[in-house]
């Protein structure tokens, strides 16, 4: 079961460099990620959700290598592979996967003008390599799925790296 954590940053830099490091920690093994999305709510007060994974990409490429395979059988595999790309893409933008989208509007709603957020649904983690990496930047706590005792050694820990 994945653990849902949304950490509140004052600026979209800081939110970015914080998903940087995340990104990192995953190659290093360190934590799997089911889902990593930066929420920023710019000065206008419009929410903006940035994406870590792109449905549509990895659509298009399925649909590219299918349909390729498919045309060979009609003698057009590079018809097939532009009509299977076209759809796989289609097909992939409107899958949805990870953190509900007007869940992630809603929390973004909340965050301060010009503020930004990043929403990590973590499978597996090492905490004692994940958090002294993350709790440099600070951040504030908003949402998530951990218990009491855990939330709160995050938020202490984040508190902690931000006074540092």
């Amino acid at each position: 079961m994945s653990n849902l954590v949304a950490i509140a940053y004052p600026d979209l830099g800081t939110a970015q460099t914080v998903a940087g490091e995340l990104g990192q920690l995953t190659k290093e093994k360190s934590i799997t990620l089911d889902d990593m999305v930066i929420i920023e709510r710019r000065p206008d007060g419009k929410v903006k959700l940035h994406q870590s994974m792109s449905t549509a990409g990895a659509g298009a490429a399925g649909g590219a290598l299918w349909g390729g395979l498919i045309g060979l059988i009609f003698l057009a595999p590079l018809l097939g592979m532009a009509v299977g790309a076209a759809a796989g893409g289609a097909a992939g933008a409107l899958t949805d996967v990870g953190v509900d989208d007007n869940f992630l509007k809603n929390l973004g709603a909340n965050l301060q003008s010009g503020g930004a957020a990043v929403v990590v649904l973590v499978r597996q983690s090492t905490p004692d390599k994940v958090i002294p990496r993350v709790s440099q930047y600070g951040g504030e706590v908003i949402q998530s799925s951990l218990d009491n005792e855990a939330e709160t050694r995050l938020q202490e820990a984040l508190s902690a790296g931000a006074a540092a």
